[in-house]
């Protein structure tokens, strides 16, 4: 399961109802004290309610409503529940589902009572028809009698199956009156149904912003201890023969302290017998800490480096979760995680972050209010969090004009030491020419390194804001010329075609082309790919590489299922997974060598001439 959607409802500041969209990778931005912590607080109440517990004084102030609402919608469903051996279901069959087809489950808490309790309900698209809707709070004898009442017939029905008798009822009723319905999960099967999803959900683990980075840490200690744990049980049998030893050594001093006691006073007393009061908790004798290079305790190091070390436990602790419970998905859920590092680590930490969530089954939740954090996510990862002219926060999600919306939100100052604005479709492509122009300035120093040059700003403009960036020339205003270097892909025209030729245009000198090839990954030399990723693959100029690349490797990892048999977004994150690589690790490796021979035309090398001429 996938968490789509965060509901809240009269949540803090969130008074009205709001609906916030996750991706794989998500990252809430926005002033101090705006609400972006609350949005991990709700689901860390929603997964837990331990790191965060709900409280009477997290209903919103600003309504006399004491009811706070938090729901989940989930995606990537399971395909088959089982709630009644004899009869597997579908949450589908059910009607266990929302009008789009997901997984909507909410809590309400009464915030009015000292301890607010939960109360859970999956909002369905469910039967109301008179005594059909129901049927997922009755129990089999009231199940069996309702199909009586209703003159449903007993043939090829199961009566012991409570599934199977509403499939008949439902399957015998010409109109079911489907509607939003909000169902409690508190009896019979619709109880069942939650104790199964429960199973399946992901779990959601919290690192706050402002928790002590000590080596006591519950985060440090818990793997610690698990650690421990699994020492002391691979060695029970010598442990178990050290007890032994220990009681009859201590059954020898009471047997000679019984016969000295005897020679003062044979009244006092006939036996005395060692008796463990309780088995010993070896794991509890050992107490550990922390230490790094030359022995210093995590404790003494930089606050930066314990925040990393502790976060990584954090990691480390998550994922001992998942396994235990056999979940299968992970939530890391980390407010602020720019806190006390340097903007380099900041940089890789967040590189880290985004291959984490990557990889299958695995989401990355953040806050921020850095936006040279958010410089380096997508847009579709970015959500603004911010408050309309009537006081209330709303979040911003994947619409025009979001990274304006950001710098207006965070009071973001141009960098005049930008001379150049180089704009491509998206992140991959900032991290291509970022490793080309370091591998083409060792060969020509006049080509700026993208990586390190202040002179020049690499702006990923991303999917459907591409075409309002160039309509609306938003950096018209810094007065800078731009480079604009998009797809050609495989579309006739091109699908930026347009949008080159507007740029075009303007006469201000900017300036805009289109690939000679499908797209950047085909300017990668397949030596390179193979150095960096193990694959040798072969491809032409039109063919599509990451989707070349991501099934050699699917191919070559022993997977049970073959590649045309996995569902479309498994595939669509595995093809992402070695597109990102493809821009960082290949790109890394190119050398200029292989990029003669892979762009016998010097595309490259042409859109850096045209860097180099606005940098004159």
């Amino acid at each position: 399961m996938k968490l789509e959607s965060l509901i809240l409802k009269n949540f803090r500041g969130y008074k009205d109802e709001t609906r916030i969209d996750f991706e794989d990778m998500t990252a809430f931005v926005g002033k101090n004290d705006i609400g972006k912590s609350s949005i991990l607080d709700a689901l860390e109440i929603f997964f837990n309610n331990e790191a965060v517990k709900m409280e009477s004084s997290d209903a919103c102030v600003y309504s006399d409503d004491k009811e706070v609402t938090i729901g989940c919608v989930f995606g990537d469903l399971p395909f088959e529940v089982v709630i009644d051996a004899r009869a597997p279901t579908t949450l589908a069959d059910e009607y266990f589902l929302d009008a789009e087809g997901k997984l909507q489950l909410i809590k309400k808490y009464n915030c009015a009572l000292k301890t607010p309790k939960e109360a859970v309900f999956a909002v369905t698209n469910h039967p109301t028809a008179d005594n059909v809707g129901d049927l997922l709070l009755l129990k089999n004898q009231d199940l069996k009698e309702r199909l009586d009442q209703l003159d449903v017939s007993r043939v090829g029905v199961d009566l012991r199956s409570n599934v199977s008798i509403r499939r008949a009822i439902w399957g015998n009723c010409p109109d079911l009156q489907i509607a939003r319905c909000e169902i409690p999960l508190d009896k019979e099967d619709a109880k069942k149904l939650w104790d199964k999803l429960r199973e399946e959900m992901p779990i959601y683990a919290l690192f706050k912003s402002d928790r002590a980075s000590k080596d006591d840490d519950a985060e440090v200690q818990d793997p610690m201890k698990v650690a421990v744990a699994e020492a002391v049980k691979s060695v029970e049998t010598e442990l178990s023969r050290i007890k032994d030893i220990v009681r009859a050594k201590s059954t020898e001093v009471a047997r000679k302290t019984l016969e000295k006691l005897r020679e003062m006073d044979p009244s006092l007393a006939n036996e005395l017998s060692p008796v463990f009061r309780a088995e010993p908790k070896w794991d509890g004798i050992f107490k550990l800490t922390l230490t790094g290079d030359d022995q210093i305790p995590i404790n003494k190091r930089g606050s930066g480096v314990r925040r990393l070390i502790l976060l990584n436990f954090f990691r480390a602790e998550a994922e001992r979760r998942q396994r235990s419970s056999k979940s299968p998905g992970v939530i890391y859920a980390i407010e602020e995680p720019e806190t006390s590092q340097h903007p380099n680590t900041q940089k890789v930490l967040v590189e880290a972050l985004n291959d984490l969530s990557a990889e299958d089954n695995c989401q990355v939740i953040l806050t921020t209010h850095v936006p040279g954090l958010a410089s380096f996510l997508s847009v579709e990862s970015l959500r603004c969090v911010e408050k309309d002219i009537d006081g209330r926060v709303c979040v911003v999600s994947k619409e025009d004009g979001i990274y304006d919306r950001i710098a207006k939100e965070l009071g973001v100052f141009p960098d005049h030491r930008i001379k150049v604005f180089v704009c491509v479709e998206g992140p991959n492509d900032v991290s291509f020419l970022k490793h080309i122009s370091k591998m083409l300035a060792n060969v020509n120093n006049d080509i700026p390194d993208l990586s390190s040059d202040p002179r020049v700003a690499v702006l990923p403009l991303g999917g459907g804001t591409l075409n309002q960036w160039v309509q609306d020339h938003y950096l018209k205003g810094i007065g800078r010329p731009e480079i604009h270097i998009y797809d050609r892909d495989t579309q006739t025209p091109p699908k930026y075609q347009d949008a080159c030729n507007q740029v075009n245009a303007r006469g201000d000198g900017c300036w805009a082309t289109l690939t000679g090839k499908r797209e950047m990954e085909n300017y990668l030399h397949p030596q390179a790919i193979e150095l960096a990723l193990g694959t040798d693959v072969r491809f032409t100029d039109v063919d599509d590489v990451p989707a070349i690349v991501a099934r050699v490797i699917h191919e070559n990892s022993g997977a049970p299922n073959r590649w045309e048999e996995l569902p479309d977004e498994r595939r669509e994150k595995k093809i992402g997974k070695a597109k990102k690589k493809l821009n960082n690790d290949a790109a890394a490796k190119m050398t200029y060598e292989w990029l003669q021979q892979s762009d016998p035309n010097r595309d490259v090398e042409r859109w850096f001439d045209q860097i180099i001429a606005r940098l004159a």
